[in-house]
């Protein structure tokens, strides 16, 4: 079931949940939410990264 991975038509059905869930007035709040949480994930990793580094050449 899961061999080929993802294809176009999943992507589609995914969309159509997506809009039936959260209606088309709640995507793009629920766009930009999810944007600004993947700021700062990757800005946090960013950090602990440079902070491991850090302290590996100190000790």
């Amino acid at each position: 079931m899961l061999r080929n991975g993802l294809e176009p038509w999943h992507l589609l059905i995914v969309a159509v949940v997506f809009l039936l869930l959260f209606g088309s007035r709640k995507l793009p709040e629920t766009a930009r939410a999810l944007g600004k949480s993947m700021r700062i994930l990757k800005s946090e990793a960013k950090a602990m990264k440079e902070e491991d580094g850090t302290q590996g050449s100190a000790g």
